[in-house]
């Protein structure tokens, strides 16, 4: 159902706020009506100035906090409240990790879903975290400025970015020279994004849209040296993309699992997890959980580049990981044979469609992985009862999706929450990261 806006009061009002809502907003109400606080943190007293109403509720951003809560801090970013990287950065850290538990816990009461035992939240630093972006680009003729940045809040504008904390520091504090560069190119009013990837080496790909001329390859060149970056072009879809500096070497990036002493190759558009510590500490808590042993068969759905896949194989008997991408698929393969694992087998797989005949699916696993997107694994729950699994484990990056295939599970297929811990893989945003470990009824 879709919210028909209205025009709204010029003048701030003063709201007294109660609640934080799932998305990092104040919640305040003014004659009855919902109010959606941007900047605003439960128990304070603040000035704030309309940005939309609509019939069932409205929308404001915070001009004055009259009376601050004990849980405020001052952002390290001084583009908070304009960039829409951060959500909550005027929310002190560890209460960020106690807001996303306590949202999760009132879903999966909502659901009739009652954990045997929560875990204690896995926490990483909160600045310089993030390793993969995408930034957009924009020449403004009339101001003859470009923007380089993260979208703005509520909006499609890019945000005049001058620094980032969040993301890993060879890129976050290299902004405005990247700035420098883009507005000093021929083609600045052609280059509309950079995607940024990090491993072991610092990756920027140039989204551009008409060809580059020789003077601005050089340029680019020159700054990939100097910064010690790898670069690459992307002249069309992401089939182009195309490394040109340095030369030599190979195409992909690498990032390293050093307790597991695993080495991941990928390419720059892969999906990986941003917070590589963070995926460190995911993948300990992981292989704790679900315990595999030198007698277990493994099933790794939506599998990636076998981030779960090859620690397990480390492990157990077998593992199987299935992916809906055949290119991905491929790069297991390669991770796994460099890695000098041979007990694992990766399977190209549309898991949203019936995959009840493949020849993957008609055998038994004794423990499952599920690491879906943000739209969940609904398909596949509803079907898990033919791989007889005694335990499964679910990985989330989205809390409605996971509770909603949780009450699957516990409802309808004889499993139990026995353990569930939210880790906090996106410090600063509203993002929600859960583990969950299920297991089998008598």
């Amino acid at each position: 159902m879709s919210h028909r806006r209205k025009s709204v009061p010029a003048e701030p009002v003063t709201l007294e706020v109660t609640h934080l809502a799932h998305d990092g907003r104040g919640i305040a109400r003014l004659n009855d009506k919902i109010i959606f606080i941007f900047g605003a943190l439960p128990g304070e007293t603040v000035r704030a100035k309309y940005t939309h109403s609509y019939n069932r509720f409205d929308e404001a951003t915070t001009v004055e906090v009259i009376k601050a809560a004990p849980t405020r801090v001052v952002p390290d970013c001084a583009h908070f409240g304009v960039c829409g990287g951060c959500q909550l950065q005027h929310l002190a850290p560890l209460e960020q990790v106690a807001h996303k538990q306590a949202l999760l816990q009132e879903q999966l009461m909502h659901h009739k879903i009652v954990p045997k035992e929560w875990l204690e939240p896995l926490v990483s630093r909160s600045t310089g975290y993030r390793q993969k972006a995408r930034l957009g680009v924009k020449y403004v003729f009339k101001k003859e400025a470009l923007l380089i940045g993260f979208r703005e809040q509520k909006n499609n504008k890019i945000t005049l970015t001058e620094n980032c904390h969040v993301l890993d520091a060879r890129i976050g504090f290299t902004i405005q020279e990247l700035r420098v560069l883009i507005a000093g190119l021929q083609a600045r009013e052609d280059i509309p994004q950079i995607e940024v990837a990090v491993g072991m080496e610092v990756a920027l790909v140039f989204r551009h849209l008409k060809p580059l001329c020789s003077a601005d390859k050089a340029a680019l060149i020159a700054f990939a040296q100097a910064k010690e970056f790898s670069l690459y072009l992307q002249p069309q879809g992401p089939d182009s993309v195309h490394k040109i500096w340095p030369l030599l070497g190979s195409e992909y990036l690498s990032y390293r699992l050093s307790d597991q002493n695993l080495v991941y190759q990928f390419h720059p558009l892969d999906f990986i997890q941003v917070n590589q510590e963070m995926n460190q500490k995911m993948i300990n808590a992981a292989l704790a959980l679900l315990n595999p042993g030198p007698e277990d068969s493994i099933l790794d759905l939506f599998c990636g580049l076998g981030n779960f896949s090859l620690p397990m194989a480390q492990k157990a008997h077998h593992v199987t990981g299935v992916e809906g991408s055949a290119q991905m698929v491929l790069r297991s393969l390669h991770n796994a044979k460099q890695n000098q694992l041979q007990n694992v087998a990766f399977y190209d797989c549309d898991l949203s469609g019936d995959f009840t005949k493949a020849p993957w699916a008609q055998k038994s696993y004794a423990k499952i992985i599920l690491d879906p997107p943000r739209c969940g694994a609904e398909e596949v729950v509803e079907k898990i009862s033919s791989f007889k699994a005694k335990e499964i484990l679910y990985i989330s990056c989205n809390p409605a999706t996971f509770v909603r295939d949780s009450a699957i599970l516990v409802h309808q297929k004889g499993y139990s929450l026995v353990k569930v811990g939210i880790m906090d893989m996106f410090p600063h945003t509203a993002h929600v990261e859960t583990i969950g470990l299920f297991q089998k009824e008598a």
